[in-house]
């Protein structure tokens, strides 16, 4: 009697944040499928190339969103494992740069190659660098109203941003430096501090983008797409293309028009647009749904936090997943100019939907911890 009445009192996590993720990923595998089964089968002679991939990342993903859901978050608040979490992907984005090791496509080195296993370093750099700006602030507090005290996590973003920008990944480049800036923002930074950061910030986008002359074609193509239809332009239009066939219900699932190698990268980053032809603008309104709800769920978590490194945590776990579902959308709806992320869940790439899914895990892990001790509290009051 008093075994079931202990498991009746037990107290669990957020458990709605691993559905969430569950069912998106499952989502992602379906629209991976209906994305790349043309360019699979006549690439690869496969229609399930991709799915296979996606499946297996899956399943790893579902293992290792597990293993972090019950893993105590508060040992990556330990001194060595910060610093692991922090220099292992470093090392990973400079090896990006040695031949034989780094892995190139599409004029971008972005990914470490071993046989037939690849791996992008940029995504765990954002996690790695979430675990350690949050334990650096959380013991560094009254630090952090200094602008020497927030030296620390500008010359670790820093140096992460110039690896990735240097690869080149200019998207990603930004991910890592809104999600620096909102952090350090959420970490207590004085406003006239986080003024003089982000406004030189500001500034470097125009010049990173005059830099590189591929960059400006995709801003000219941005601001006029029919411009260049056959060059730079001919992406944009084609999601346009995509998104303005499904109209309201969309032509149907596996009935876009596009994937059939019209629309470049149908599976990747621009996998919305498929999900926008075949679905309709009430599908794609659904999908960001929930993924509002996750962000949602994620945000309460923060906010019942029980101390500063674990509010940290999850603000920075949820953060890099909307800022990337965010960019996403408005890359492919032309809100603004075209870049390669992918759609955090849904996109095919086996390294970002192992690593979203884990850092998922750590977000229950951290509502888990949230809620037993808010019952030992509740519980010491009734006493």
């Amino acid at each position: 009697m008093n075994e079931k009445k202990k498991k009746s009192n037990k107290i669990t996590g957020d458990v709605s944040i691993l559905i969430l993720t569950v069912l998106l990923a499952l989502f992602g595998i379906l629209a991976v499928y209906s994305a790349s089964r043309y360019v699979a089968q006549t690439q690869y002679g496969d229609e399930w190339y991709f799915v296979k991939k996606q499946a297996l990342g899956f399943v790893l993903g579902i293992v290792a969103m597990l293993f972090c859901a019950r893993l105590d978050y508060a040992l990556l608040k330990g001194k060595k494992l910060r610093w692991i979490a922090l220099i292992l992907p470093i090392i990973l984005l400079a090896l990006v740069f040695v031949p034989g090791i780094g892995k190139s496509n599409y004029g971008a080195t972005r990914w470490i190659g071993i046989g037939s296993f690849t791996i992008q370093p940029s995504e765990l750099a954002k996690y790695g660098f979430v675990i350690f700006a949050s334990a650096y602030m959380s013991e560094n507090m009254a630090q952090l109203r200094t602008f020497k005290g927030v030296l620390p996590v500008l010359i670790c973003g820093g140096i992460i941003c110039v690896l990735i920008i240097l690869e080149p990944n200019m998207s990603v480049t930004m991910c890592v430096g809104l999600l620096m800036l909102a952090m350090l923002f959420l970490g207590g930074m004085k406003i006239k501090h986080f003024l003089i950061i982000f406004i030189p910030a500001l500034l470097v986008v125009p010049v990173l983008i005059i830099a590189e002359p591929y960059r400006l074609s995709r801003l000219s193509a941005f601001l006029d797409p029919w411009e260049s239809p056959r060059g730079e332009g001919y992406q944009l239009i084609q999601s346009l293309y995509a998104l303005g066939n499904g109209g309201w219900f969309g032509a149907g699932l596996f009935n876009s028009r596009q994937k059939y190698r019209f629309l470049p990268f149908a599976e990747s980053d621009f996998i919305l647009s498929i999900i926008g032809e075949e679905l309709g603008f009430v599908g794609v309104f659904l999908l960001f749904l929930v993924c509002a709800v996750l962000i949602f769920r994620g945000i309460k978590v923060s906010e019942k936090a029980e101390d500063f490194f674990s509010f940290l945590l999850s603000s920075g776990i949820i953060l890099v997943y909307g800022i990337q579902t965010v960019i996403n959308a408005m890359v492919v709806s032309g809100s603004i100019p075209p870049t390669g992320l992918p759609l955090p869940l849904i996109s095919s790439g086996n390294t970002s939907l192992i690593i979203t899914m884990a850092s998922m895990g750590i977000l229950y892990s951290v509502s888990a911890n949230g809620a037993q001790t808010k019952n030992k509290k509740r519980k010491k009051y009734i006493q």
